[in-house]
């Protein structure tokens, strides 16, 4: 991802060196990988599943590595477009999320979860701080290279220090199902927020078309890019975590998610006005940022909340597919208003769709606040479903249960601070 992410902050910077450049060719280049990640993620996914973990996610860290090569050794836009489509073919996060849960146990799925979620947003941050300082040093080429380099040192760190999975099989807390989709796809509450994750990516993909040109016509040198975005990430997770303790703690949940959205407004509103004076645009890339760090942290959470107890998989394989899909769009767009109206037909396009979403997202009911839990039970268990589904509904705290006897697993959905855990451990005790 780190690779992914490392050209938003400086491709348009560079883009005009390339033959062949027209604003919208090179915001294709900067989005596509969104549309091929969205096609292959999935099925890479379930790939996994009939051949194994690991050689699913090296084939598609080679394919990324290859993409980066191409990329690499291009001069021309076409070139680098089918560079970046060849780093998004190499989709390997439902494969490395489904080697997630078959490395870990239940009760510790979720914060392994977190984890790689965090390295993500880690490298997302991390990137908009060392493109701007690798471009510097080593162009676009060097970008490139360097990425083809982390692409081949994750294929070593794969196989020197991730254990192979004992068992590999098909987890659905973390594995989408595809004939889930249809149902999943009628829900409004859900489909609010594959909306949501799809338009958040689509206006911060279409904001980078352009923002890195707006600080270069502000007077502000690309070589000092780098410490711009360093102040402003560090200001916003300042700004972010209160927003985020008042809507965990204090039940405000929707009226941080509708302020988030309304900073996003702010900030391309701002953008579209103002787009020569310095100090004006760093205000406004805080406010940006800001939403958009509260947004991105929310947005999984509320999607995992309103999943069935066993579809969260799946309900997340759409979110990410409408998250890819979003970065394509944004991608796409953002070149084409660039080349037809300049920074001011993006920044509008922009504000727009921000304020588009701040309506669809104010019929959003809060979710509860539910923890998704997994009990093991034992595969020759003589009770039916439902009779095992009743009785799991008796402990309190339990809201939703769903099982698998077949799996040997119940997929519930609790109240954390109302959960009767020790009725809960000696239920599965008495199973055992």
């Amino acid at each position: 991802m780190l690779g992914l992410f490392m050209i938003l902050p400086v491709f348009a910077l560079h883009a005009t060196s390339y033959s062949g450049y027209t604003a919208t060719l090179a915001g294709l280049a900067i989005g596509i990988y969104g549309l091929t990640q969205a096609i292959f993620q999935i099925p890479f996914g379930r790939l996994s599943d009939k051949i194994g973990r690991k050689p699913v996610i090296t084939i598609g860290l080679l394919v990324f590595c290859l993409g980066s090569v191409v990329a690499a050794l291009s001069d021309s836009m076409l070139g680098v477009i089918v560079g970046r489509a060849l780093q998004g073919t190499g989709a390997i996060a439902a494969a490395v999320m489904a080697m997630t849960a078959d490395l870990t146990h239940e009760d510790n799925r979720t914060k392994a979860m977190a984890m790689i979620g965090a390295s993500i947003g880690g490298a997302f941050a991390l990137a908009l701080i060392l493109g701007p300082v690798l471009s510097s040093w080593v162009g676009m080429e060097g970008i490139f290279w360097a990425t083809a380099g982390l692409a081949l040192g994750a294929v070593v760190l794969l196989h020197l220090t991730v254990s192979d999975p004992k068992d590999e099989r098909f987890h659905r807390d973390t594995e989408a199902e595809p004939r889930q989709f249809l149902a999943l796809l009628r829900d409004p509450q859900l489909v609010r927020l594959y909306l949501g994750i799809l338009l958040l990516h689509l206006v911060m993909t279409a904001t980078f078309v352009v923002l890195p040109l707006s600080l270069l016509k502000a007077g502000i040198h690309r070589v000092d890019h780098w410490w711009i975005y360093l102040v402003v990430l560090l200001g916003s997770v300042l700004f972010m975590l209160p927003a985020i303790l008042l809507a965990e703690r204090h039940g405000r949940q929707k009226a941080v998610f509708l302020a988030a959205i309304g900073l996003l407004i702010l900030a391309e509103g701002g953008l579209y006005a103002s787009q020569s004076q310095a100090t004006v645009i760093i205000l406004l890339m805080l406010l940006f940022f800001t939403g958009f760090n509260i947004l991105e942290a929310n947005l999984p959470s509320l999607a995992s909340r309103l999943a069935p107890a066993d579809k969260r998989g799946s309900v997340l394989g759409v979110y990410s597919t409408a998250q890819f899909f979003g970065a394509f769009l944004g991608g796409l767009s953002g070149g084409w208003l660039h080349h037809l109206y300049g920074f001011s037909g993006v920044f509008a396009l922009c504000s727009v769709l921000s304020l588009l979403w701040l309506i669809i997202a104010g019929g959003m009911r809060t979710p509860r606040p539910l923890s998704n839990r997994i009990l093991r039970l034992p595969i020759n268990s003589t009770e039916s479903s439902s009779d095992i589904e009743q009785r799991l509904h008796a402990v309190r705290g339990v809201v939703e249960a769903v099982v698998r006897v077949n799996e040997g697993l119940a997929y519930l959905k609790v109240e954390r601070h109302e959960l009767d855990e020790d009725s809960l451990r000696a239920f599965a005790s008495t199973e055992g």
